[in-house]
């Protein structure tokens, strides 16, 4: 018979109970963590707890009815689901429905209006330079606005590192703000416009021209744009909603923007950047200078020049025209000051964002740029009695399921279905409470595929503990006693519950990858489960099974604890024997 091994696998053998103190202190810090968020059940879909249901129509521009065509709905559906999905788990469903809608269920739990602001946000994203800011009538007092800097990294003399400056109040003040009289900040819009830095619609970064160079027609338009600028009021809702309608990405705007709770008017030059030309953006915790977040963006090759071409001219300029407005369907959504050219193709957006905030410029910034526009047709509130039906008999179905699991264990395995049982109650711990978790954290949700990946789970796991369990009856068989057998019959086992759970995972992944919305659900819990069931093997049954070796009721191999040698049939116990001594010749003398 062969002995254990000395040495690591050796200490582990003797001391199992360290596994299992390991893995008690994993669940109840989960479940610790599980009760101090205030989440102590998992996040449910929209199937389970019903939710919100946007319908979005779309509508030709400029009566471009060929626009309206799969590939382009196919685009926006994408995009949709990124903005509400995020790098999440939310179960937000984006589809089309007929030729020119797409639905989108947002489920119960999830900040609604948040999503559907994002959704229904279907106009171009433009960078404009901002020629002129000021608080609207009766706002309070304006917080600092954001800055742009490059996102080199330091040393990098080429690129811009950014620096200190002025805050929006200043820049309100040294703006062309108006005084108690119309003549006086219409001379100022004016002078404004005659300095416009922006390049041309081109981008070839020559100036705008003047009223002065382009005759009446400009002057007639650029007179319109000041009167427009002078009598907008941001603080209003319906004007917000207007305002920059129908602009064009050649023309100078005026636009509406919020900074910390305070609306402020903008007169805008021409796009300088378009939305196409943001390749990625993120938001990012700063944790080395603790400025908290902030956005970081990567433009293309082409965006990339047009950023460094606008950025160099406005950084030239006073405040409040080094900064350029972030514009989205006509809202000013981030306003940053420059002070140097910004190179090599990526930025970051730094300031007194939340989180939640830096995350929605992020998404705004990355995904903002539609190939059609949409109107939002109907929000209608989606009711969870289908869903919580489906639920029950779902919920009836995997009770049933574990019940003939346990039985099956009970008749066959008898005092070796204690450990399974005893196995099965940590996994469901385990699940439960990462579940839970993953809801405010990644937004993950619970619908009825997910749920019916935790009831395959089950199987799975059971799977396990009978590929070790007949490992070690297989050893018994042999005629080896139970502690040997247990250790024996590890390595083996272990081979083959690696290799299926890997095969599990394996697949669960690509389901996971190829397919979306509610099929994901199904694959992210079969994965987590999957994973899950390593974990419960190696740190729980395979160390509790060692202890109870060493109890009588399964060491004596009794009738009832699953191990009985004489039921098993096996072999004579095997022994050690000794080789006989060679008889020692003697010679008589």
């Amino acid at each position: 018979m062969a002995a254990p091994k000395k040495g690591r696998s050796a200490s582990a053998q003797s001391k199992p109970w360290r596994s299992l103190v390991l893995i008690l202190i994993a669940i109840v810090a989960l479940t610790g963590g599980m009760f101090a968020s205030g989440h102590t059940t998992p996040r449910l879909g929209i199937d389970l707890a019903g939710g919100t249901s946007i319908t979005l129509g779309a509508v030709p521009e400029d009566g471009n009815e060929a626009a309206i065509n799969p590939t382009n709905m196919k685009t926006a559906v994408d995009i949709m689901e990124r903005r509400v999905n995020g790098l999440g788990v939310s179960e937000a469903e984006v589809q089309t429905q007929g030729d020119r809608n797409i639905i989108v269920n947002i489920p119960k739990g999830t900040n609604s209006q948040q999503a559907r602001e994002q959704v229904g946000t279907t106009a171009k994203l433009y960078f404009r330079p901002v020629l002129a800011t000021e608080p609207s009538a009766g706002s309070a007092t304006p917080n600092p606005s954001p800055s742009a800097s490059s996102s080199a990294p330091s040393g990098d003399k080429d690129k811009a590192t950014g620096s200190a400056s002025p805050s929006a109040s200043d820049s309100a003040s040294q703006s062309a703000t108006p005084s108690a009289t119309a003549t006086t900040q219409g001379r100022a819009v004016t002078d404004a416009l005659k300095d416009d830095p922006t390049p041309s619609a081109t981008g070839s970064g020559s100036p705008s021209p003047s009223p002065s160079a382009t005759g009446g027609a400009t002057g007639d338009a650029d007179s319109k744009l000041q009167a427009e600028y002078a009598a907008l009021d941001c603080s209003k809702q319906d004007v917000r909603a207007t305002t920059g309608e129908g602009a064009k990405p050649t023309d100078s705007t005026v636009g509406c923007g919020q900074i910390q709770g305070v609306w402020y008017k903008y007169l805008l030059g021409p796009a300088a950047v378009d939305g196409t030309d943001v390749d990625d953006a993120q938001a990012v915790y700063d944790t080395q200078s603790g400025a908290g977040w902030k956005v970081q963006m990567d433009f293309t090759d082409a965006g990339g020049k047009k950023f460094a071409d606008i950025t160099g001219k406005l950084a030239q300029n006073p405040s409040p025209q080094n900064q350029f407005g972030i514009v989205l369907d006509g809202e000013v959504v981030s306003s940053p000051y420059v002070n140097q050219s910004i190179t090599g193709g990526n930025a970051e957006i730094s300031g007194s964002f939340t989180q939640e905030e830096a995350q929605g410029l992020a998404n705004m910034l990355s995904y903002g740029a539609l190939p059609l526009t949409f109107r939002e047709e109907s929000v209608t509130t989606v009711t969870a009695a289908l869903g919580g039906d489906q639920l029950q008999a779902g919920l009836i179905a995997g009770a049933i399921g574990l019940a003939l699991v346990v039985l099956y264990l009970l008749v066959y395995y008898r005092g070796l279905s204690f450990i399974a049982i005893l196995s099965l109650l940590v996994s469901a711990a385990l699940t439960y409470t990462i579940m839970s978790l993953l809801g405010p954290a990644i937004g993950f949700a619970l619908n009825l595929p997910a749920v019916c990946g935790a009831i395959v789970a089950i199987g799975i796991t059971a799977d396990s503990f009978i590929v070790y369990f007949e490992r070690v009856r297989d050893e018994i068989r042999e005629g080896r006693s139970l502690r040997p057998a247990v250790e024996r019959a590890w390595p083996r086992a272990r081979r083959t519950i690696l290799v299926s759970d890997f095969v599990s995972f394996l697949a669960a992944a690509v389901l996971f990858i190829v397919t979306v919305g509610k099929v994901q659900g199904f694959a992210f819990t079969l994965g987590l489960t999957t994973l899950l069931d390593v974990v419960v093997v190696f740190l729980f049954t395979k160390p509790l099974l060692t202890l109870m070796s060493r109890r009588d009721f399964f060491a004596s191999g009794h009738k009832w604890s699953g191990l009985d040698p004489k039921s098993l049939g096996a072999k004579p116990p095997l022994r050690r024997t000794r080789r006989p001594v060679a008889p020692v010749e003697t010679k008589e003398a």
